[in-house]
């Protein structure tokens, strides 16, 4: 499909969360679990003081972590066992908020056991395709809406950004780069923990990923199966300090991904930047100069490969446009603070349809995590999609 034409067809099903409230009263009930992914970032006091939503009951297997849980939330039903929780409460709405994704597959299937219309949890989303295959099924039976919190994907800019592109504002879009914010995490666990977000939003602008080629490193060699371990928070198996990845989308715009230990600067290499020949649009997901981390979106004019013959400077792109204030107030809390991510949920489930970043999009962001290690593991082979292997590929080095 020609790139025009592929983000035409895009922008009516963009990031365009519904932003009003429920009209009906539903209730939520919480899973954390302190000292093994907690609360995430902020999943579970998201939920205070929306319209129409109560906080019914909380679920922490930590006794300290759990009383603390039960004062922030303001309930006071406390479970020890989450499955005991849904069980006997029966929310409407689980939030699972734990960090640890070796944990969110048996609770998914817990919830929808357990008959609940929504789920909201914390990226990413699982540890591999069996187990996305297998919530993406029990949701399907249920009728169960998922919506994961890559929170900036329902940013009312991102509409604004399709529309700039599709009108030539930075002329033809050659590629998409993007980098891990490569602090002490750096390589897989970025590409994990950080990496799912550039990710998940890269595909928003270019469309599915096609292929994947790449090479992951440790000190500059590449990993070899003596390399492996077990990664922190919850991911399995990894190995290396970077990550080199280049796919091929749908649209024939390529999406670079890079991420180096503790070679970024601190908060502004996290970002994506879609390159044309006559302009960037860069898109920082973790921004210090703004208090409230607006704009998160700028342009600059001109081919990025020239060296400018005059001062050029960043124009903001807000929801109303190039250079034009931001009309929506609290804008911040709207998107950081998952508002419209739940907004977004709650419609789902009143219109019978996916969320916005639903668990088919968690999956797609899992298969191009393990796109990347199917292809070290090839030898920097191009891997193409669907993968066919479900398995993790550092278990077959």
């Amino acid at each position: 499909m020609h790139r025009r034409s592929f983000l035409t067809s895009t922008l009516a099903a963009g990031a365009s969360a519904a932003f009003g409230g429920p009209v009906q009263s539903l209730r939520v009930a919480v899973i954390g679990h302190t000292g093994r992914g907690d609360y995430g970032h902020g999943l579970d006091t998201l939920w205070l003081g929306l319209p129409s939503i109560s906080i019914v009951a909380v679920a922490d297997p930590d006794d300290s972590g759990r009383t603390k849980a039960l004062k922030r939330l303001k309930t006071d039903r406390g479970f020890s066992d989450y499955r005991d929780m849904l069980n006997t409460v029966k929310p409407d709405i689980v939030s699972i908020a734990l960090r640890h994704i070796d944990q969110h597959h048996d609770m998914v299937l817990a919830a929808v056991d357990a008959g609940v219309k929504g789920i909201y949890i914390e990226k990413p989303f699982c540890r591999d395709l069996l187990e996305a295959d297998s919530m993406i099924n029990v949701l399907e039976k249920s009728g169960a809406r998922l919506a994961i919190a890559h929170r900036l994907r329902y940013h009312p800019v991102l509409p604004v950004i399709k529309s700039l592109i599709m009108e030539g504002a930075i002329g033809q879009v050659l590629e998409i780069r993007t980098r891990g914010k490569e602090d002490h995490r750096g390589g897989p666990l970025d590409l994990w923990v950080l990496g799912t977000h550039l990710l998940n939003l890269a595909t928003c602008i270019a469309g599915d990923a096609v292929a994947c080629s790449a090479s992951i490193l440790k000190e500059g060699l590449p990993v070899t199966k003596l390399d492996v371990t077990n990664g922190d928070e919850g991911i399995g198996p990894t190995a290396g300090d970077e990550v080199h990845a280049r796919f091929e989308t749908s649209s024939g715009i390529p999406v670079f991904y890079d991420c180096v230990r503790n070679k970024g600067v601190r908060e502004a290499s996290f970002g994506m930047q879609i390159i044309g020949n006559q302009g960037v649009i860069d898109f920082r997901l973790d921004v210090d100069q703004h208090s409230d981390g607006e704009p998160v979106a700028r342009l600059i004019h001109g081919c990025p490969f020239l060296p400018p013959t005059a001062p050029r400077s960043w124009t903001p792109i807000t929801s109303a446009g190039l250079d034009k204030p931001e009309p929506i107030e609290g804008i911040s809390k709207l998107v950081r603070g998952h508002h419209a991510a739940i907004h977004d949920l709650i419609a789902a489930i009143e219109e019978d349809r996916e969320p916005l970043c639903n668990a088919k999009e968690g999956r797609s962001t899992v298969e191009m995590i393990f796109a990347v290690f199917e292809s070290h593991r090839q030898h920097g082979a191009r891997i193409a999609f669907p993968l066919k292997e479900k398995r993790h590929p550092l278990l077959l080095l």
